[in-house]
C-alpha cells in the first residue's frame, strides 16, 4: 500500500492530476478501459498523453478530446452512470466521494437540493472522464492514503458558465472549506473546481508532507504554458513509515463549554483513532476556570480529530506539533482466568521481561457478570495470568 503526496504550489486541475500519476506509472491502457465500461455515448471522447515540459521540467500532459457539447447531465444521473459501470469497487467509492462532494459544493452555492444539481463544465464528458480517470490510477498505484499541500487559493476573474465569477469561483471557494490555502500572487485560476474536489474528498490531510520513503516522482503539465513558473502538478508516491510514524500532540483551552460534554468527546476522539486524550484543569484569563484538552495522535489522523474538536467542542482554534517518543513492544492477548476469558496487554521490557496489564474494559465486564467489586477482579487477573500461557 503507498502514500501519494500531491503539491499543488503550482495549482491542480482534474486532467493534471490523470497526468501526473500516468507519469508515475499508473497505465494508459487501464485509464481507458475502464473508462469505456461507463455508458457513455459511443465516440464521444478520446484520452491520449504526450511528452512536454515545463520551465524546463520534462512532464506529462493528458489529452481529453470530446464531442458532446454544452450536455447537462444532473447529479443523479451521474451517480447512475458509476454504478452501471464495470469499474472496481474501489474506483467507483473514490469516484463518487469526488462526484458527491462537487454537487454538495454546488448545492449550496446555488441553493438547490443535492438532486437537483446539474453540472456544467463539470458534467461534460471531459471532465467525467478526469475524475474517473484519477480514480483508476490511484487504484493501479495501489494509493492507501492522499495528502496535499496547502492550495494556491489565486486572485483575479474567471468565465464560467454563470459569467464572470471572482477567483476562486463559488463551487471552488467551497470545497476549499476545510483546506490550507496560501496567497498567490499571480492572477488567474490556478485550482479547478475539480482539482479542489479532488483534494478536499481524498486528501487525508492539506499542509506538511507526511512521513514516508519516496519511491517515484511525477510531473502533470497544466493546460497553459506560464513564463512566471512551471504549470506542474508534482505526484509523490511513497511506502508508509514504520511503526515509528510522527506522533502529534494536539492541544486547545477551554473555558465556556458544559464539563457534562466532555465525557462524551473523549468517546468520541478515541473511537476515531486518538491514541490517547486528557483533561487538565487551568487558571485561565479573566480568573476563569478552564480545560485544558490534549490529544495524541499520528500524523494522519490529525486533520480527521482536528476538525472533530472544532465541532464537537466551543474551541476555536488548535495548537499541535510534531514529538518524538519511545514505546515498549506490547501485544492484546486472551487468557484464561478462573472468572472465564479475559484479554490482557502483555507489556516486554527492555530486558526481554514481560508484564501483564488488565484491561479496564474487560474487568469491568467480568465484575458485572461475577458481582465482584472491580478492585477484586483486577487482582484476580494479575495473580491468574502473571506467567499463564497464551489461550
Amino acid at each position: 500500500m503507498n502514500i501519494l503526496y500531491l503539491d499543488c504550489s503550482a495549482g491542480i486541475a482534474g486532467d493534471m492530476t490523470v497526468a501526473a500519476l500516468i507519469d508515475l506509472g499508473a497505465p494508459l491502457q487501464m485509464v481507458s478501459d475502464g473508462l469505456n465500461t461507463l455508458s457513455l455515448p459511443p465516440a464521444s471522447f478520446a484520452i491520449g498523453t504526450e511528452r512536454t515540459s515545463r520551465g524546463g521540467i520534462a512532464a506529462t500532459r493528458f489529452d481529453v478530446s470530446f464531442h458532446e457539447h454544452h450536455h447537462h447531465r444532473h447529479y443523479p444521473d451521474i451517480v447512475a452512470l458509476i454504478d452501471a459501470s464495470n469499474l472496481a469497487a474501489p474506483v467507483k467509492e473514490r469516484s463518487q466521494r469526488i462526484f458527491r462532494r462537487l454537487a454538495e459544493a454546488e448545492a449550496l452555492v446555488h441553493g438547490v437540493p443535492l438532486e437537483q444539481v446539474h453540472f456544467h463544465e463539470v458534467g461534460a464528458i471531459d471532465s467525467i472522464v478526469d475524475i474517473v480517470g484519477t480514480a483508476i490510477c490511484l487504484d493501479a498505484l495501489d494509493v492507501a492514503e492522499l495528502y496535499a499541500s496547502a492550495l494556491p487559493y489565486g486572485r483575479g476573474w474567471v468565465e464560467t458558465a454563470h459569467g464572470r465569477l471572482p477567483v476562486p469561483a463559488p463551487a471552488t471557494a467551497e470545497l476549499m472549506r476545510g483546506l490550507q490555502v496560501a496567497d498567490d500572487p499571480l492572477p488567474g485560476e490556478w485550482v479547478t473546481p475539480t482539482g479542489a474536489a479532488i483534494v478536499a474528498s481524498l486528501a487525508t490531510a492539506t499542509g506538511k508532507a507526511p512521513a514516508m520513503r519516496i519511491t517515484a516522482v511525477g510531473h502533470g503539465a497544466g493546460s497553459r504554458d506560464c513564463p512566471e513558473r512551471p504549470n506542474l502538478l508534482r505526484a509523490v508516491l511513497g511506502e508508509a513509515a514504520t511503526a515509528d510514524d510522527e506522533i502529534m500532540v494536539v492541544e486547545t483551552h477551554l473555558d465556556d463549554m458544559n464539563p457534562e460534554l466532555l465525557g462524551f468527546v473523549m468517546e468520541r476522539l478515541f473511537a476515531e483513532g486518538a491514541l490517547d486524550v486528557a483533561f487538565s484543569p487551568l487558571q485561565m484569563k479573566k480568573n476563569r476556570p478552564g480545560t485544558k484538552l490534549t490529544v495524541i495522535t499520528p500524523r494522519k489522523g490529525l486533520d480527521r480529530l482536528g476538525r472533530l474538536i472544532l465541532t464537537e467542542t466551543t474551541a476555536i482554534g488548535l495548537r499541535y506539533h510534531p514529538v518524538e517518543r519511545m514505546t515498549l513492544a506490547r501485544a492484546s492477548e486472551e487468557r484464561a482466568i478462573s472468572l472465564g476469558m479475559v484479554r490482557v496487554k502483555v507489556i516486554t521490557g527492555l530486558d526481554g521481561s514481560h508484564r501483564i496489564a488488565p484491561e479496564y474494559e474487560e474487568c469491568r465486564r467480568l465484575a458485572a457478570e461475577a458481582g465482584l467489586p472491580l478492585h477484586e477482579v483486577y487482582r484476580i487477573v494479575e495473580r491468574e495470568t502473571a506467567g499463564s500461557p497464551k489461550s
